[in-house]
């Protein structure tokens, strides 16, 4: 995806030059971040699989994210597979004290397909080798990255809580859940965020963020730069407030996001130095109660 064009001082109501613009939120209640963060899936090849096409840009994107403010690192075991932890170990370990790094597992990548392995050894394979890959002794955000349709989610996640009292998992968060499955996921363990698709054009997890907002956890959007899919009504009101702005339409869609409730923590990646800069500025964007409106 193209980068977005915004004028050179950035978007109008900007507040800031980095990710702190977004504000803060208390991941788990004890990691304060930003509430804009980074995605390392695009740091890769095509489709996510292998290494980067310019291995030196992909390293200076990562340090690019951290001078820009952003405090939180989404990457997952199968994000290469295993080539997007790597890169964020060696681009910045030592980590910077205040740095988050989340990961997950419960994916294969097959002939590049994505299959559901939550089973407990698979679990504990994979939690194994980010902790090498990422060079900790514990992961501060653990995720299921998906339902396996032939384990219990009580199963895969119990086999998480298992591992977090072996003290290699700080926190444990669930991906790609329904309202149920969190349900059954928190009755196993402490879990304190989700992880689901979901953007201004696709509303289906609305009623997870809204059990999210209730109950304090985070919500990370994956693919939070959709906008296409949407009704008509979007379609035709997006254009007019990035244009109100000076701002691309994906950032609108951050800002959207961002207002859309005080959890969610929106990860976008890229493997542009430009359009990570873009993106970063989206944070500054203040939405009105009537654009907000409008682009419901």
């Amino acid at each position: 995806m193209p980068g977005p064009r915004i004028p050179p001082d950035g978007p109008r109501q900007r507040t800031g030059t980095d990710a702190s613009a977004s504000g803060a939120f208390a991941l788990g209640g004890d990691l304060p971040v930003v509430r804009l963060g980074f995605g390392a899936l695009r740091i890769l090849g095509r489709g996510g699989l292998g290494p980067p096409p310019d291995r030196a840009q992909a390293l200076g994107v990562l340090r690019q994210a951290l001078d820009l403010g952003i405090t939180l690192i989404d990457t997952a075991d199968s994000y290469g597979p295993g080539v997007s932890e790597e890169l964020i170990a060696e681009a910045l370990h030592p980590y910077p004290t205040g740095l988050v790094i989340a990961t997950k597992g419960g994916f294969v990548r097959p002939r590049g397909a994505w299959k559901a392995n939550g089973k407990p050894a698979h679990l504990r394979e994979a939690l194994n080798g980010s902790l090498r890959r990422l060079r900790v002794d514990r992961i501060d955000l653990y995720q299921l990255h998906t339902v396996d349709p032939d384990v219990p989610i009580e199963e895969s996640v119990g086999t998480l809580a298992e591992l977090q009292t072996q003290g290699k998992i700080r926190h444990i968060g669930v991906s790609n859940v329904s309202v149920d499955e969190l349900r059954r996921a928190r009755a196993v363990a402490r879990i304190v965020s989700v992880q689901n698709e979901y953007n201004i054009a696709d509303r289906e997890s609305d009623d997870v963020v809204d059990v999210c907002t209730r109950e304090g956890l985070a919500f990370l959007p994956w693919r939070p730069l959709g906008t296409r899919g949407g009704s008509r009504t979007l379609a035709a009101e997006l254009p007019k407030v990035a244009a109100r702005h000076g701002a691309a339409p994906a950032q609108v869609a951050l800002a959207w996001l961002l207002r859309r409730s005080p959890v969610v923590l929106p990860i976008p990646g890229t493997g542009s130095p430009a359009h990570l800069a873009e993106n970063v500025a989206a944070a500054g964007l203040s939405l009105s109660d009537e654009e907000f409106r409008a682009l419901q």
